[in-house]
């Protein structure tokens, strides 16, 4: 039967699919999460402190759980613009590469599904729950243990064969299927993505602090993000994928075979005025279906506000950012006084270095 799960999961587009045993000992990614929340390290996001120990305990989600089935799927799309010579060129925006197609949540899931379909029809019915970020599922510790790859130091999962770009998805199931062998670490010395980050928000390996942390700042914080941060954040306006660009092990990355995950509306390599243009009609039509859309449009102008305030002075930048200074938005425009600021502080600059 496990055999068969895995050849059905890899027919339904999964790269890897491997199985956990959900009595596994984690009580050290356990007391690690908790550790982690007493520090404050997870800001605002106050769902990952309330389920308790319903995140690494699956029988308490779920009674009967026996086994974990995790899954993972290639995102990395085909044909998109160099990342480096995007976040290098300070006038376009970066946007995560796992965020350029459609919403993966809506992917995974139907796809785990459709595998829980076809285990229903050929073994019977059976009990189970599928998940892609979800729900509290401690997704990286069960894929670890499951043997898809192994925790990096940017806590990411990592693997041989496909690097860190790729989705994961969980089945909680009452099946008692034999399990999966856990995989080494191979990190070793390595600290390129602690080195890299521009906010320093990796603290310590394999330990990030939120609230430093780009994707963070620009997806799960909905209130104004802290200045002192503003400027380390450059043109990413939708998450950060630094740390990954980096890593050794993404030489390995594989492109997806999704068509779902491929650019949409040219996302890759657009500039900042550009979609600071657009209003909450064109932000809803153009992000249909895409985990962007979750944000909401005045989340998105604020981050592409800061972008602005961080590029290269021109004068059709200033235009743009003025043309919003009185957004119905408290949180736009007190992004966009910002970047004016700085706007003004770089034509200042300019104008006496041309003045030398």
């Amino acid at each position: 039967m496990a055999v068969a799960i895995k050849t059905w999961g890899r027919e339904l587009g999964f790269h890897d699919v491997r199985i956990a045993d959900a009595k596994a000992d984690i009580t050290v990614v356990e007391s690690g999460l908790f550790a982690w929340l007493d520090k404050g390290y997870h800001g605002a996001m106050d769902y990952m402190a309330k389920h308790g120990t319903k995140r690494s305990r699956p029988a308490e989600l779920e009674p009967d759980t026996l086994r974990i089935i995790s899954v993972c799927i290639n995102y990395a799309p085909p044909a998109v613009k160099n990342s480096w010579d995007v976040i290098y060129s300070g006038e376009r925006a970066f946007i995560s590469r796992y965020a350029l197609g459609r919403d993966y949540h809506k992917v995974l899931r139907s796809r785990l599904q459709k595998l829980a379909d076809k285990m229903t029809t050929e073994a019977g019915p059976f009990n189970y729950r599928v998940f892609s970020d979800s729900a509290p599922v401690m997704e990286v510790a069960w894929a670890q243990k499951a043997g898809l790859g192994w925790r990096g130091k940017h806590t990411l999962l990592l693997s041989r064969q496909a690097g860190s770009m790729f989705f994961l998805g969980e089945m909680y199931t009452d099946l008692p299927l034999p399990v999966d062998e856990e995989t080494e670490n191979y990190c070793g010395s390595c600290t390129r993505c602690i080195d890299i980050c521009p906010t320093q928000a990796i603290v310590a390996p394999y330990q990030v602090d939120a609230r430093r942390c780009i994707s963070y700042l620009t997806i799960e914080l909905k209130d104004s993000i802290p200045e002192s941060l503003r400027s380390l954040i450059g043109n990413r306006i939708y998450g950060c994928d630094d740390c990954q660009l980096v890593c050794p092990w993404n030489k390995f990355a594989q492109i997806t075979n999704e068509n779902d995950f491929h650019v949409r509306n040219g996302l890759d390599d657009v500039s900042l005025i550009d979609l600071f243009s657009w209003d909450q009609q064109t932000f809803e039509a153009k992000l249909a279906g895409s985990a962007i859309r979750r944000i909401g449009h005045a989340q998105w102008l604020r981050n592409i506000a800061v972008g602005l305030g961080n590029a290269p002075y021109s004068a059709e930048i200033v235009q743009a950012l003025q043309a919003r200074l009185d957004d119905a938005s408290v949180l736009v425009r007190e992004h966009v006084q910002w970047a004016l600021q700085q706007q003004n502080l770089k034509r200042t600059a300019t104008e006496e270095k041309y003045d030398e």
